[in-house]
């Protein structure tokens, strides 16, 4: 910021430095000293007065632009004085439009702001960052945090590994996001009881559409908290038979659905009965399901039971397709040796 009181001073300064040896009464030594004293001061003053005007580039480095502007000054009197200020006020008023008016019109740059909402930390390392009780207390939060923009598939597992944690805030942080995503299921699920609710006296005795929808998106939503593991042992075995009651009621309409199929042989297979399971698997196959979607449970289901024949037989049939990245390791250790 331009300071009028430097440019004053250096003004007065220098016109004491030339009043001085006429009052000291001509050319003595004193009369020098004197001129050369205050000179000295209004170059310094003048030099300090000029730096703000010029620009950000011009005046760095400052220390040297400022001795510089002081020195050719102070060694040329009066002209120097002069020739300092008019050439300041030479680049202040002259200087290249470019560099004046660089950055003028540069718009700046839209940013989709969804872009930030992923996590910045990758779900393959956050199991052994949670379970690491050295790393900080803040970045192992900031971790939790990012579970949240990630499938409960995924997340309701890293979670349960928290709960045993030390710190009782990662505890009970991780306790309040898989109540939420438990909640958030059971709300859906007493909305969607309620509309099979109405479907059932709207249609009577003889379930129609609207009583089907329900029962598949209720068979749907329990099969959610199964899937997603955010319930555990008696709730557990709750929620999977309601989803396969409610599946079972849907495949009475619509017994060629390859899917619900599929479910109720999962289902099944939880609950311990092969042989059902193993009927539900073949028939959801034989209805048009992929292959690769079906063998990896008809290959588990015979490794439960022992048939290890079998089951090299199924992993076998399931090596053919090779857009399979998570099965490789399991499909390398059941091929047989060359």
């Amino acid at each position: 910021m331009l300071n009028l009181k430097f440019g004053i001073s250096a003004l007065l300064l220098e016109i004491g430095a030339w009043s001085g040896p006429a009052l000291l009464q001509g050319r003595s030594d004193a009369a020098l000293l004197s001129y050369l004293t205050v000179h000295g001061l209004a170059c310094v003053m003048l030099s300090l007065f000029l730096l703000p005007l010029l620009s950000g580039a011009q005046a760095k480095p400052r220390t040297p632009v400022l001795a510089l502007m002081a020195a050719f000054s102070y060694t040329v009197p009066v002209a120097g004085f002069v020739g300092v200020a008019l050439a300041v006020i030479v680049l202040r008023v002259y200087r290249s439009p470019a560099a004046q008016d660089a950055f003028e019109s540069l718009r700046l740059p839209e940013f989709d702001r969804h872009q930030r909402l992923q996590g910045s930390f990758r779900q393959s390392g956050l199991r052994s960052f949670l379970g690491n009780s050295q790393a900080p207390m803040q970045t192992r939060m900031r971790a939790m945090v990012a579970l949240q923009r990630v499938s409960g598939r995924i997340a309701s597992p890293l979670l349960r590994t928290v709960l045993s944690d030390p710190s009782e805030d990662l505890r009970l942080l991780a306790y309040g996001m898989l109540d939420t995503l438990e909640k958030r299921i059971n709300r859906t699920i007493d909305s969607e009881l309620d509309a099979l609710r109405q479907a059932r006296e709207a249609e009577g005795d003889t379930p129609g559409p609207l009583t089907t929808e329900s029962n598949y998106r209720l068979s749907d939503l329990y099969w959610e908290l199964v899937y997603q593991e955010l319930v555990q042992g008696d709730l557990r075995d709750h929620a999977i038979k309601e989803s396969l009651r409610y599946c079972e009621q849907v495949l009475e309409h619509r017994p060629e659905h390859p899917h619900l199929n599929l479910r109720r042989g999962r289902l099944l297979h939880l609950l311990g009965q092969t042989q059902a399971a193993e009927a539900a698997y073949g028939l959801a196959r034989a209805l048009g399901l992929p292959a690769t979607r079906v063998l990896p449970y008809q290959a588990e289901l015979c490794f439960q039971r022992r048939d290890f024949e079998q089951t090299r037989q199924l992993v076998h049939e399931l090596a053919q397709w090779r857009a399979l990245p998570r099965l490789r390791p399991i499909l390398d250790y059941w091929e047989p040796p060359r």
